[in-house]
């Protein structure tokens, strides 16, 4: 079965995905290796960029945000999650302490400049898809008890039962979260047109490499 599927409307958007099923993985606390790697990812981008202003400006980001604009959203409000990242970088040299599947594709996203999330297999039903929203999906983001509205026209990824498990490209669901017990997920690599094709590719190799016994699935 296809696990990710990416419709039309968010192509023509300018959206590209890319799904990863990684099986057999260990939820626990980044290496100490892990977390030396993403301090110095963060202190290159301190000495990269002189302000978070230059930051913003990124073609990879400005695209991102025109697309959050096309379909009815400010950008200030929901702004990507390459974005947060980055400046969280920038302006604490370091980034949040979580798990080693987190930390470590969030060390892929500050490279990359994609947007990057794992859904736990065991939560969701898939395939997944990146639509755009019909008003009627439901919605629980990530440390909420209540579900939220989602509004018609906005970009997302939905499961088969109709559940959002990504709001945008930066807002996660809290049921479909990695936890201690997640042995299987769907990492989803996410960027634009303006990206090549060979950094989404690169990045999933990136994840195998570091995942062995993973399975790339290509979007058609």
């Amino acid at each position: 079965m296809t696990a990710l599927i990416v419709s039309q409307d968010c192509r023509d958007l300018g959206l590209r995905a890319r799904g990863i099923v990684l099986q057999g993985v260990e939820i626990q606390s980044a290496s100490p290796e892990l977390r030396s790697l993403i301090d110095l990812e963060a202190e290159r981008i301190q000495c990269e960029f002189e302000s978070v202003a230059e930051i913003r400006v990124l073609p990879e980001l400005v695209s991102v945000c025109e697309i959050i604009r096309a379909v009815g959203v400010k950008p200030r409000a929901h702004p990507p999650s390459t974005q947060k990242l980055l400046e969280f970088a920038w302006k604490r040299g370091t980034l949040p302490v979580i798990n080693n599947l987190v930390d470590a594709y969030n060390l892929m996203s500050l490279r990359t400049r994609c947007s990057l999330g794992a859904h736990d297999i065991g939560q969701i039903e898939l395939p997944v898809e990146l639509r755009l929203f019909r008003g009627t999906e439901s919605f629980r983001p990530l440390r909420s008890d209540s579900d939220q509205v989602v509004n018609p026209g906005e970009f997302g990824y939905v499961d088969a039962k109709e559940r959002v498990v990504c709001r945008l490209d930066s807002l996660q669901a809290d049921f479909s979260k990695v936890t201690q017990v997640t042995n299987s997920v769907l990492l989803i690599v996410e960027s634009t047109s303006t990206q090549s094709d060979q950094v989404t590719a690169q990045t999933a190799a990136a994840v195998l490499e570091s995942c062995p016994g993973a399975t790339v699935l290509d979007v058609p």
